[in-house]
């Protein structure tokens, strides 16, 4: 049983966090997808509950809880009670790593605090127009100006990108060496960055996603994060825990498309009886269940194994895609079950069914996960 996985101080957390979401999130979230942004009053929100960064060392405002199982009911929680385009997770999971990572102790102590409290809201900044998956193509470039560097360029589909008040910008930072690209932060007020339009998307509309203009933007020489030219090392470094992240998020919104599923066809009427008696419905649901759970079982060791510090990128892989096409086939066959009330955006299960399909997409395509283990299986670059 899956309750063996979590202690029970985590159980504890796990309540709490959803009577969380209950009282602040679920009663808004309809709002907020109308208004296609989430209140930046909520990060500050979730600042004060302690659970934005939790793995932040107390003595810059954190919790210091290491253990990325909190990390995970959160992601669950948010699926079944909460609101999935509330963009807490890239905030303190993906994009805050790099400042503990690579930030210098200044950096540390300047940003981390803020982010802990919700009130600097964070953003990574690596897609452009031609240059997605590939980011030998990029076109965003800084220049070595002396005292600062100057900043040209621009990104697209940036997940906080309205909210966010430090973006960290991937920039290529030598002419000579196509591959070499250095990470800058960027803050919000600096001359030059300008944010294009809230971008209208298929689903998630509740998160913020812009497009990011730099135009001659002046980077202090202490908002250079890590070393010059290791960039594409840096990013590199944080694919695995994003992936894990991403497999985890996909398979806590194909459970809920499950339980919305398994609730509506024995509630529905048909054929003198409720849907969960025809036997179509019953294997389809038997089905659906069955990989949830296989997959479940695989993302638990991936998260057992990332807290020892032994996930590998091609496990990471394994479970981003696996679990992204698992949460494609779960709400599509929770749509179908559905009828026609599953096309209405009034039923949950067609906002599950529009939030799927980018996960099949990002932090790596499903043909690139397959493309990592295949390499691991046969060799190659």
């Amino acid at each position: 049983m899956r309750h063996q996985v979590f202690t029970e101080e985590q159980q504890i957390f796990r309540e709490s966090y959803r009577r969380f979401l209950h009282a602040e999130v679920k009663p808004h979230r309809e709002q907020w997808r109308r208004d296609g942004l989430v209140p930046r009053d909520m990060f500050r929100l979730m600042g004060e509950q302690g659970y934005l960064l939790t793995w932040a060392p107390e003595a810059l405002g954190g919790l210091g809880v290491e253990d990325f199982r909190y990390q995970q009911i959160m992601i669950e929680e948010d699926a079944l009670h909460g609101e999935p385009g509330f963009f807490h997770t890239l905030h303190s999971r993906l994009v805050a790593p790099y400042l503990r990572h690579f930030g210098s102790t200044e950096q540390q102590q300047r940003f981390i605090p803020r982010c802990v409290s919700g009130e600097c809201v964070l953003a990574i900044a690596m897609t452009e127009p031609d240059a997605g998956s590939d980011l030998a193509g990029m076109k965003t470039r800084a220049e070595d100006c002396g005292d600062h560097w100057l900043l040209n360029g621009s990104k697209v589909y940036i997940s906080n990108g309205i909210l966010a008040d430090a973006v960290i910008v991937a920039a290529k930072t030598n002419p000579q060496q196509p591959r070499e690209m250095t990470l800058f932060i960027v803050e919000r007020g600096m001359d030059g960055f300008e944010r294009g339009r809230n971008l209208d998307k298929l689903g998630l509309k509740a998160q913020d996603t812009a497009e990011l203009f730099f135009n001659n933007v002046k980077i202090p020489k202490n908002n250079v994060l890590g070393d010059v030219g290791r960039g594409m090392q840096q990013l590199m470094q944080g694919l695995a825990e994003e992936r894990l992240i991403t497999a985890c998020i996909s398979l806590a919104a194909g459970e809920a498309a499950f339980a919305l599923t398994r609730d509506f066809v024995m509630e529905r009427q048909a054929f003198g009886g409720p849907l969960s008696a025809l036997q179509n419905t019953r294997f389809k649901m038997a089905a659906m269940r069955t990989e949830l759970d296989v997959a479940q079982a695989y993302i638990d060791r991936c998260v057992a194994q990332h807290n020892e510090g032994l996930l590998s990128a091609v496990s990471a892989s394994q479970a981003k895609y696996y679990c992204s096409e698992v949460e494609g086939r779960a709400v599509d066959e929770g749509l179908q079950l559905h009828g026609g009330a599953g096309y209405m955006q009034e039923y949950e299960i067609c906002n599950l069914y529009a939030n799927a399909r980018i996960s099949r997409i990002l932090a790596g395509t499903s043909e690139i996960m397959k493309e990592i283990v295949a390499r691991d299986m046969f060799g190659g670059k």
